[in-house]
């Protein structure tokens, strides 16, 4: 099927991350959240995210123009018709169920539905969806305008027409695919898992310190240390993927989450967003 308008329904930073990303490509792109403000931060934040290609000389100011122009902002459900929604919402599957269940209510019977999320299980998801067939995985990494991977999660309901449409979309996106069955982690979140948690694992033994531990791992080769990286994903967002692993195989020792980070997220000291997380920004 060949894919021309794109509906993104969470416009926090993932979700509008995504938005550029569709814009900047040359879709027609509805991006969607319920609450206005969080709408409005969005359209600031890509607008300073594109001023700073332009500056960098990665993009001119006649393509930024130009992929703003291909944005429409809404926070009426009504206007996500589109040949392919992604869900960037809160993780919690009653309401991905719900929302896409509302959204097949208005859209056409060919519409594809993609969750972007990182630890829920998109068969769960499509179990409760209408025409599960449609319904697949499509989860972009932070930030979605850099990060060139993309992990499309397949159920055993997905239709190869999905799979084929979503991997084409990806390429005009010049992003680079990988093709799963759906499982705890579905790739990357599963190897990854042992880089933050034996990281904690190290902190609550008082071995070292946060920066020490990052310092050893890049200067190891690893881009970003883990804490760092946590502090850029926000550590709301790995804690809970930590936690949905950590249940779905079994609530191994090796993969128990980190009372550390626990402890952050109680403290509401996500990281870059709120200004505190492991360091200070």
């Amino acid at each position: 099927m060949k894919i021309e308008t794109i509906a993104v329904c969470g416009a926090g930073t993932m979700g509008s991350g995504i938005a550029q990303v569709a814009a900047s490509s040359g879709y027609f792109t509805l991006l969607f959240d319920i609450h206005e403000e969080v709408l409005e931060k969005a359209k600031t934040r890509m607008d300073i995210n594109l001023q700073r290609m332009v500056d960098k000389n990665k993009m001119s100011a006649d393509e930024k123009a130009a992929t703003l122009s291909k944005i429409r902002y809404s926070s009426d459900l009504h206007d996500c018709l589109a040949d392919i929604i992604i869900e960037a919402i809160i993780e919690k599957p009653e309401l991905k169920i719900s929302l896409f269940n509302q959204l097949a209510e208005i859209n056409h019977g060919d519409t594809i539905f993609a969750s972007n999320t990182s630890s829920l299980s998109i068969s769960d998801l499509a179990n409760g969806i209408n025409k599960p067939q449609r319904v697949i995985g499509l989860h972009f990494f932070n930030p979605a305008p850099l990060m060139k991977l993309v992990e499309v999660v397949n159920t055993e309901y997905t239709n190869q027409q999905t799979t084929e449409s979503v991997i084409e979309l990806c390429k005009t996106f010049n992003k680079t695919t990988v093709v799963c069955k759906d499982s705890p982690g579905f790739i990357v979140n599963r190897v990854a898992r042992p880089y933050y948690i034996e990281s904690l694992r190290i902190a609550e033994g008082g071995l070292t310190n946060f920066e020490d531990i990052d310092l050893l791992l890049e200067a190891s080769g690893f881009k970003m240390g883990p804490f760092k990286l946590m502090d850029l994903i926000g550590n709301d967002i790995n804690y809970a993927v930590s936690v949905s692993m950590y249940e779905q195989l079994g609530k191994p020792e090796r993969l128990k989450p980190s009372y550390i980070q626990k402890e952050k997220v109680e403290k509401g000291e996500l990281g870059i967003k709120t200004g505190k997380g492991y360091f200070s920004y």
